[in-house]
């Protein structure tokens, strides 16, 4: 076949040409067992408990940001010709941008404290599958790959395209994870962000024009809005909280527990220590399999996390943003008590959980805007861009539900009242 073509969601027919010999080499890393295993990662973790659409697959992704990338860099190559030649290292470099990302993506990385990215940089060394297939292609190709990631390819551009403040990663997950959450908020002009997208063949890296300016703001302003109200929603983090929970406890009672070596290996050694074929194999499904399992296990409070987790039997989030941190720590102090007295484990039924979220940081340098008076940075000419700098931070207490009515006292003495009160005045009157 002289080419292949993947039916996306989000961005259509994505059809790679085997007769171009890059983008032949992208359907050869696709069909590695490495690539493959994307297929077994959820892109936003355990988020479907909240948003029940958000079932899209690391795997499915990546292939759009490689099409995103593709889209701007071919049209830039026309009018600059000298970029021709970084073409491997962006498309390979937005294809595999998230190879190393281990089970439940980014929670998973809260709950096991890893980063994905030195997993990238560590496959595209060691892997035997994916490792020979660069090397055929070009012997420097995962040199380069690894300045991508490194942010020191000598071009900035292609290092700023694939991870940025404006890059082909966040133009695909906020579309994507919009379009499966069914969060309307946010939806992108996509056309209108990548005609703005320019390259400065002078200083080699990446500008937008003055004319695109608005568009770029609501790319920034969605982004906010998707941090505030789809990643960090209060079930998805309670959801993260009782997955880290079972992974805690799981971790003291193996010897008791059903779990098989992979498994054992992710939940006692440092994951930057496992044996490369030892990280692959940890997946989303070897380790929803394992709380299946340990849901019928000896450990009563293990079995009641499990099921909490697999039935959606979360706990509840009462936010205490308002609350300056010193009251926070007493009140979740309070709250435990609370659990003690009623005969529950505080320390896995309860916590405090933060957040902060900035909509732009001049993280790779920020963005640059082109103007009629030159190169500026875009919180310079946008007031918009500088109220999304600052940080706004938010902050959620967990507690089991079955104790609402034991907390309904605390939390109305807190200047707080949970969801479950028809009206705050009527929770908190004696």
């Amino acid at each position: 076949m002289a080419s292949r073509t993947y039916h996306d969601p989000i961005h259509g027919a994505i059809t790679l040409d085997r007769s171009d010999p890059v983008e032949a080499l992208l359907v050869e890393i696709i069909d590695t067992p490495e690539f493959q295993r994307l297929r077994r990662i959820r892109q936003l973790g355990p988020a479907s408990l909240t948003f029940h659409g958000a079932e899209g697959s690391r795997f499915t992704h990546s292939l759009g940001v490689m099409a995103v990338a593709r889209r701007v860099f071919d049209r830039l190559v026309a009018c600059y010709p000298d970029l021709a030649e970084h073409r491997p290292a962006v498309l390979c470099g937005a294809l595999l941008h998230d190879l190393g990302h281990g089970p439940y993506s980014h929670t998973g990385e809260e709950v096991f404290r890893f980063h994905h990215e030195g997993w990238t940089r560590r496959l595209l060394a060691e892997s035997t599958g994916l490792g020979p297939i660069l090397e055929r292609f070009d012997p420097h190709l995962r040199t380069c790959l690894d300045q991508v990631y490194r942010k020191t390819y000598p071009v900035p551009f292609v290092s700023q395209w694939v991870s940025s403040q404006l890059d082909c990663d966040r133009l695909d997950y906020l579309m994507r994870d919009s379009y499966l959450t069914g969060a309307a908020y946010g939806r992108l002009d996509l056309d209108r962000i990548l005609t703005a997208i320019d390259y400065d063949p002078l200083a080699q890296d990446l500008v937008v024009h003055r004319r695109g300016l608005a568009a770029i703001e609501h790319y920034l302003v969605v982004r906010y809005f998707m941090h505030d109200q789809v990643y960090n929603h209060r079930k998805n983090l309670a959801a993260g909280w009782i997955l880290q929970q079972i992974m805690v406890r799981a971790s003291h009672n193996l010897t008791h527990l059903e779990v098989d070596p992979v498994v054992q290996a992710w939940l006692t050694q440092p994951i930057e220590t496992l044996p490369l074929d030892t990280y692959l194999q940890g997946d989303d499904e070897v380790f929803n399999y394992h709380i299946h399992r340990w849901r019928f296990g000896p450990d009563p409070i293990l079995v009641d996390l499990c099921r909490r987790y697999l039935d959606r039997d979360l706990l509840k989030a009462e936010e205490v943003t308002r609350l300056p941190p010193p009251e926070r720590e007493t009140l979740v102090a309070e709250v435990r008590d609370t659990l003690v007295s009623c005969g529950w484990d505080a320390q896995v039924y309860t916590g405090l959980r933060t957040h902060a979220i900035r909509g732009y940081t001049l993280y790779q340098g920020g963005i640059a805007v082109q103007t009629p008076a030159g190169r500026r940075e875009i919180s310079e000419v946008s007031p918009l861009v500088r109220t999304l700098s600052q940080a706004a931070g938010r902050a959620w207490v967990f507690y089991p539900r079955e104790l609402v009515p034991q907390l309904t006292e605390l939390f109305c003495a807190a200047g707080l009242w949970h969801e479950g009160a028809l009206h705050p005045k009527a929770s908190c009157d004696p």
